[in-house]
């Protein structure tokens, strides 16, 4: 038996001998690459599961944020404006309708043939320069065919032809007043409008904030009140967009209808500038009214009614009166 045991010993000696003879012959690259290649499959297996978890991480993020978004209402503006905005808002929106008007009216009161025709422009260009000199008549029956802010002013000025040039001059500036008083008086609506729509906004967002404050003193202790309040000002600020939507547009197309009667009285005012010269030509020659200046003309082009000349010479003295007796006097 004994011997049986040493038997056995020096198997598993031989056996272990063996093994560390094997191992200890194997080249060290050997070695090295099959301990890469134990670390690159614990990588790799390291690797699959970090992927597994980023995939049930954005999975899980996703449907997080799928759930937050089918819960979270969505902001309806014509409610919230109409439905919520308070008292005031209707106030607004009838400056708002008022503003479309307005709008629409001076746009198709100020085109140019409206003001300043082109064709007005020209048949007078033609009359001044006409080699057989300028005829007042002609001159205001185009403007009568013409009907125009421009032409309501040379007409004013034609009927002071032969008078004093300052009197010209003051009939040209009180009709020129009165037709940019008739342009900007629709204007200035809109003006009214850009001006009081955001102080009205400003008062509805003022009265909701105070509503808001008022409701926060009274709500239940368990309450949220940092909801409550939130929800309190956002619709206070409804009447300040509403007020701002209304007061830039009429703003800005106020600014571009003043910008449009300036320039299209600079252009009459170069039109009169023309025909000044001409209607200067008869100062103190003749004196004309609005009878004379619409007569008709007759076939061979000639006006059938007359002009008043204005005499040089003084009229004569009453019967009995000795000439000269006021020099005397």
């Amino acid at each position: 038996m004994l011997s049986g045991l040493n038997y056995r010993i020096r198997a598993v000696a031989f056996v272990a001998i063996t093994i560390f003879v094997v191992i200890a012959s194997a080249p060290p690259n050997q070695i090295a690459r099959a301990q890469d290649d134990e670390t690159d499959i614990d990588k790799m297996v390291e690797e699959d599961t970090a992927a597994d978890d980023k995939k049930n991480d954005k999975k899980d993020s996703s449907d997080a944020s799928t759930a937050t978004t089918t819960d979270r209402p969505t902001l309806n503006l014509f409610d919230l404006i109409f439905r919520r905005g308070g008292s005031l808002v209707y106030v607004i929106a009838v400056l708002l309708v008022m503003v479309i008007l307005f709008t629409i009216e001076r746009g198709l009161a100020m085109r140019k043939i409206k003001v300043l025709p082109d064709s007005l422009v020209t048949q007078l260009g033609k009359l001044a320069n006409d080699p057989g000199g300028f005829d007042p008549r002609k001159a205001y029956r185009v403007c009568q065919e013409h009907p125009s802010a421009a032409s309501r002013i040379i007409r004013a000025m034609l009927l002071k032809v032969g008078r004093p040039h300052s009197e010209v001059e003051r009939a040209v500036r009180e009709a020129s007043e009165r037709e940019a008083s008739d342009l900007y008086s629709n204007v200035r609506w809109l003006n009214l409008a850009a001006t009081v729509a955001p102080l009205l906004g400003l008062l509805g967002t003022v009265w909701g904030m105070i509503q808001a404050f008022f409701d926060l003193g009274y709500i239940d202790p368990g309450a949220d009140k940092a909801a409550v309040l939130a929800k309190g000002i956002y619709v206070a600020l409804v009447t300040t967009f509403a007020g701002l939507s209304v007061a830039i547009p009429a703003a800005t197309v106020a600014h571009y209808f003043e910008g449009r009667i300036q320039s299209l009285f600079r252009q009459i005012d170069e039109l009169l500038f023309g025909l000044l010269p001409q209607v200067e030509r008869y100062e103190g020659k003749i004196r004309v009214s609005r009878q004379h200046l619409s007569g008709d003309l007759s076939a061979d082009g000639h006006d059938s009614s007359e002009v008043e000349l204005v005499r040089d010479t003084p009229p004569a003295p009453p019967a009995g009166e000795p000439v000269g007796a006021k020099s005397a006097n």
